[in-house]
């Protein structure tokens, strides 16, 4: 919805009802450290009172949708008459308007301010915004209470709307399935180059607000929504890798963390593969530790569970991070995936090629086998072929792609 599409609504709920519909309300403070001594906070106080008067004026007085503003103390609430219905979507536009002018205004104020007073201002323009219906109560002043509570409530911290706005992003994100799988190659070392398996990477079109998924599965852990993004890529990468060898493995991540939930439920994968004419000896659950294991128990017996139906485990990024020898000793995998910081220029670092041969070690002991990460050059693959290494994976062998482009026999 846009700014014309929403001046239009509101002029049509003026016309029929005499009241726009809905009350938006942007909330801004700007938090200036306590520290600073109490006659420069006024003075800065002040300075910011002119320049967000100004500045809010000049962006949106000329819009049907502002009412104007008010300032109570030192906080500033902008009111803006929006339509009725359509509550979320006026939300997430809310919100967009405001993170879209705060983040400008917060850069132009602290960069105004004079050089004596810069050093001072090393505060945070705080900033949130609510939307609330605008009934018959509006008379007698309690819906303009209540909106400016949620919108103090919603700015109690300084990144809150840019959270809020990740938040309706993966959101939208998992509830309309908007994540593609691709996949890279991991070929055996042993048998000519041939195609071992593939391991599924997840992709998004949209990277306005997560660059990669790393900061993706990141923030769904912040947001408590790792279990549903997490469940989401399995079924993609499942959807996506057809038609897959016969012998052939699909490598598919999964947070160690995830297995530690109540409601992890294994057995919505076997029926998704039931469905692609695959089995569980097809499938290596690779364990990504984006934080230390609290729990090894609970992990370990949802590892058994799996491995009883014919799955195969591998614990990924070894020799970086919280992957750790415990991690081996207490999960007992099937593949250790070796990080590419031990791989990168192993033919020109003795150390490197002493830490891979202990690995070497430990692995042949345990009935491990070992794919090397991150392969990017021709004495790199040589290095690790060398050394007995069974698989490796790297942009030299092939780089990460739909699974089309990605098979090759």
């Amino acid at each position: 919805m846009n700014l014309r599409q929403l001046q239009e609504l509101v002029q049509l709920n003026v016309a029929e009802n005499g009241s726009s519909g809905h009350l938006g309300i942007i909330y801004l403070s700007w938090h200036f450290p306590a520290a600073n001594r109490k006659n420069n906070v006024c003075s800065l106080q002040e300075q910011w009172r002119v320049f967000a008067e100004h500045e809010v004026e000049a962006a949106l007085s000329g819009s049907l949708l502002y009412k104007g503003l008010q300032w109570m103390n030192d906080d500033l609430f902008i009111h803006m008459r929006l339509p009725s219905d359509h509550h979320s979507l006026l939300e997430g536009w809310l919100l967009e308007l405001a993170h879209k002018h705060t983040a400008v205004w917060e850069q132009r104020f602290a960069q105004g301010l004079r050089s004596e007073d810069k050093h001072q201002a090393e505060g945070k323009l705080h900033a949130g915004v609510a939307v609330v219906t605008a009934d018959t109560h509006m008379m007698d002043g309690s819906i303009w209470y209540e909106a400016m509570k949620k919108a103090i409530l919603h700015g109690q911290s300084a990144d809150a709307m840019e959270r809020s706005l990740k938040r309706r992003a993966i959101e939208r994100l998992i509830g309309e399935r908007l994540i593609q799988p691709v996949y890279q190659p991991i070929v055996s070392l042993q048998n000519q180059g041939e195609v071992f398996g593939y391991e599924s990477l997840t992709r998004t079109e949209d990277r306005t607000w997560f660059p990669g998924p790393l900061e993706l599965f990141l923030f769904a852990e912040q947001e408590g929504l790792t279990y549903s993004l997490d469940r989401l890529a399995r079924e993609k990468a499942i959807d996506g890798c057809m038609p897959l060898g016969h012998e052939q493995k699909l490598f598919i991540n999964v947070m160690a963390q995830i297995m530690e939930d109540p409601s992890f439920s294994p057995g919505q994968t076997l029926s998704l593969l039931e469905q692609h004419r695959l089995s569980p000896h097809n499938v290596v659950f690779e364990i990504t530790e984006r934080s230390s294991i609290a729990d090894f128990g609970s992990v370990k017996k949802a590892l058994e569970h799996y491995r009883s139906q014919g799955y195969q485990i591998a614990i990924d990024d070894v020799g970086a991070g919280y992957s750790s020898l415990q991690s081996i000793v207490e999960l007992r995998p099937d593949y250790l995936k070796v990080d590419r910081s031990i791989i990168q220029n192993i033919h020109l670092d003795e150390m490197k090629e002493h830490i891979l041969y202990t690995l070497i070690q430990l692995a042949a002991k345990m009935d491990i086998s070992i794919i090397a990460e991150g392969i990017e050059l021709e004495e790199e693959l040589a290095k690790v072929r060398e050394m007995g290494i069974e698989y490796a994976q790297g942009y030299l062998l092939g780089r990460p792609s739909a699974f089309h482009s990605a098979v090759q026999y």
